[in-house]
This record gives structure tokens, C-alpha cells and sequence, in this order.
């Protein structure tokens, strides 16, 4: 019997351990054993997915390898194969597409769906994402959905009974459903804003719920009032349809070294890779952005950033690469051993504004250089023809074996 259901429909469906139930699925020895995919110990990788078998042993997604390998050291082990995973996600999706054209991929292994009856379809919201995991089930590897009235539920729900759980929240029991739930359940609170809500007694999504919007504005700014309309599951979402442009917020690259770059030519020769790399994306999404950010991470626990506006978006590696440059001794000293750098660059929607900094000083941007651009769109060129490693710079070469080999897990492509 058909579950009734009126108004808006909500779905996210998370894919169970995807890369290992991929490689499980392709190596049938591997079935029923714990496994691990991510990078080595030995060159500071992370697990990028543990099968359900490894995550007994309390192995988890982007816990460093070393502590991975401690608590479970019969497992297998391998470094991915990305284009495999890209190939199964597609296949994934072009089942869902079947259901409804409001897709929205959030992840290669996650992705929002609106199966609002009437919309598109009579059926039952809850039939649909029966038969969606049911053709999953049938490529060899499994999925999660949870069903709500917006994404807020959806994502939560999807986290409930997993592997293989359909998790349904039917429309006027959102709140009740997240009332006794922690607020760090809530996707958006992280360790900060989650330690800063419990000092002000707040643990439960229902208590933020009940929370003075303006109380939570003065706190949080424009962030608060949002996080108590969504704990009290009246968040109005809008699945984005699969022909729309991407909202793409920024667009980074970071890069873990297996060994701690100390000198400042190290440092400064590895922004330089990382800049490249972001340039790259940048002009194959066709974004410019106005704002940068420089990333450094010293150890495990400490990371700082900084960022600064530019006057002019831009695409070129050569001007936000220069001003991450500029940015470097905001926060860092040479001799502080440095084992992650990345750059971002966001701002794409809105012109830029005045050049400020974190620490609210300024410096003039190095102009523009068309011909270093049309070199970079080149080389471009060239790797998308013959492959990544068709050409790389001195800079690359440096890094090429000093860099974790932990596989990429982003959305669009390896890199």
C-alpha cells in the first residue's frame, strides 16, 4: 500500500561505502573482508573509505592512515581506482535522472532529489526511492536515501540506518524528528560552532529550535537565525534540475606532503604548484573569482588561513597565485614546518570590492599577464588531450613524489 504523502519531497541518497563496495564488487575476494581505500601510512595519507567490515574496528572516512593501520592491521589496502568510481557514480545518477530531472549532485556519491508528487510523477514518494534503491542494488553495490520535505531531513534521515536504510519523515514530523537529535547532527555545524552552542546550552536540535532568532543573530550573525529554521525543519529547499548551472561556491586544491617543507623556497614553490592546479579547474568550470585564500596546515591540529579581496576576478594562476605569495608571512615564519598547502578562490557571483586582508592590511595586486595566461591555457590544452602527465612544470616534477598518495574524492574530476 502506498504511503499518502502532500507537499514537498525531499530525498538524498547517500551510496553505502562507495569505493570500497566498488572495489569489493570488482575483486569478489575482497567481499566480507575489512578494506580500506586511501593513501599509505608512510606518505601521511588519509582513509578516503572503509568498508563496513573495516569500520568495526572504528575506521572511519579521513582518519590519517597511520591510526587507521594501528587499529586494523589485517585489512586490505589499495589507493583507488577514480575512474572506476566515476564511471559506477554515473551510472548511479542516470538511475535517479530516470525518476526525476530535479538532481542535484552534491558529491561523487551523493545527491539531492525532489520526488514532490504531482511534479513529475503520481507514484508515492516513498515507491520511488524503493525502486531507485532496488536498481541501485542491481549494478552490485548498495545505497542509502533518506525522504523528508527538505534537505535538511533528507541528509539527516539518510544517516539513520545505513547500510541499505530508507529512513522516511513524513511532512509535519520534521520537527519531532529532530527535536532529540545533537546539533552537531545538522550539516553546516562544525566543531566550532557546535562547542559554541552547547557553552550556551544548547545541545539538541530542538532546543535551537526554540531559540530567539535575534539571540542566535547577535551570536552568529546571519548564520544563526538560518541554523533555528532549519533544527525546526521549516527550511524551504529547492533541488536544483540537472540542465541548471552549478552554484559553485569556490574553487581550491590542497596538497598533504609526506615529508614537512621547512625552507621558504619549499613553501613558497608548493603555492605555487597548488595555484596551478586551482587555475586549471578554474578555466575548465569557466569561473573567475575575486578572493583568495591561502591555507597552511603546521600539524595535525593546527591549520591558518588568510584571504584577500581582489580588485578584478580572474582565472590566472599568475595573479591569485602572486597575492597567496604576498599573503604568506601573515601566517607563516620560515623554519615552521609546513605539511599541507592549499589556495582557493570563490567570489565568482558579485564584483569585488576593496582589497582587504584578514589582518586588514593591503598591498597592490601584480598586474595581469596575458601571455603567462595563454601559456597556462595551453598547457591546458594539451593535458586534456593526452593526460594529465602529457606536461608538467619544474614546480610539478618537485612534487610529484612528495605528496600524499591519497586519491582525490571531489566531485568533477581527479587531480
Amino acid at each position: 500500500m502506498a504511503i499518502p504523502w502532500e507537499g514537498p519531497a525531499v530525498g538524498l541518497m547517500d551510496l553505502d561505502a562507495f569505493f570500497a563496495s566498488v572495489e569489493q564488487l570488482d575483486h569478489p575476494e575482497w567481499r566480507g573482508k575489512p578494506l580500506i581505500v586511501g593513501g599509505s601510512a608512510e606518505r601521511r595519507g588519509v582513509v578516503s573509505t572503509a568498508s563496513y567490515e573495516a569500520r568495526k574496528y572504528g575506521v572511519h572516512s579521513a582518519m590519517p592512515s597511520y591510526q587507521a593501520k594501528r587499529l586494523c592491521p589485517q585489512a586490505i589496502w589499495t589507493h583507488g581506482h577514480y575512474g572506476r568510481y566515476r564511471e559506477m557514480s554515473d551510472k548511479v545518477m542516470a538511475i535517479v535522472a530516470d525518476e526525476t530531472p530535479r538532481l542535484e549532485q552534491v558529491s561523487i556519491d551523493e545527491a539531492f532529489f525532489d520526488v514532490t508528487p504531482g511534479r513529475y510523477s503520481k507514484e508515492s514518494p516513498v515507491d520511488i526511492c524503493r525502486r531507485i534503491q532496488a536498481r541501485v542494488a542491481e549494478l552490485g553495490i548498495t545505497c542509502s536515501i533518506g525522504l523528508g520535505v527538505n534537505k535538511t531531513v533528507a541528509k539527516i534521515a539518510s544517516e539513520r540506518q545505513k547500510p541499505r536504510g530508507l529512513t522516511v519523515v513524513l511532512p509535519g514530523l520534521e520537527a519531532a524528528f529532530l527535536a532529540p537529535l545533537p546539533v552537531r547532527s545538522m550539516s553546516g555545524i562544525g566543531s566550532a560552532t557546535g562547542t559554541r552552542l552547547e557553552e550556551m546550552g544548547i545541545r539538541t536540535l530542538g532546543e535551537l529550535a526554540r531559540q530567539d532568532p535575534k539571540r542566535m543573530e547577535r551570536a552568529f550573525g546571519v548564520f544563526g537565525p538560518r541554523m533555528v529554521e532549519r533544527a525546526a525543519g521549516r527550511e524551504r529547499s529547492v533541488v536544483r534540475a540537472i540542465d541548471e548551472p552549478e552554484d559553485v561556491k569556490s574553487v581550491s586544491n590542497e596538497r598533504t606532503f609526506a615529508r614537512d617543507l621547512t625552507t621558504e623556497a619549499e613553501v613558497r614553490a608548493a603555492i605555487d604548484h597548488v595555484s596551478a592546479l586551482v587555475g586549471t579547474r578554474l578555466r575548465r568550470k569557466e569561473l573567475r573569482g575575486s578572493q583568495v585564500t591561502l591555507k597552511l596546515k603546521f600539524d595535525i591540529h593546527h591549520t591558518h588561513t588568510v584571504q584577500r579581496q581582489l580588485s578584478h576576478r580572474t582565472d590566472d594562476e599568475h595573479v591569485f597565485g602572486s597575492v597567496a605569495q604576498e599573503l604568506l608571512p601573515q601566517i607563516w615564519s620560515e623554519g615552521t614546518p609546513v605539511r599541507l598547502v592549499g589556495v582557493g578562490v570563490s567570489s565568482f557571483d558579485h564584483d569585488a570590492g576593496e582589497q582587504l586582508s584578514l589582518f586588514g592590511e593591503t598591498t597592490n595586486e601584480e598586474a595581469p599577464s596575458k601571455d603567462l595566461r595563454k601559456l597556462s591555457v595551453a598547457a591546458d590544452e594539451v593535458r586534456k588531450r593526452f593526460g594529465a602527465g602529457a606536461l608538467s612544470y619544474g614546480r610539478d616534477l618537485r612534487f610529484r613524489d612528495g605528496t600524499s598518495d591519497t586519491m582525490p574524492t571531489g566531485k568533477f574530476d581527479a587531480q
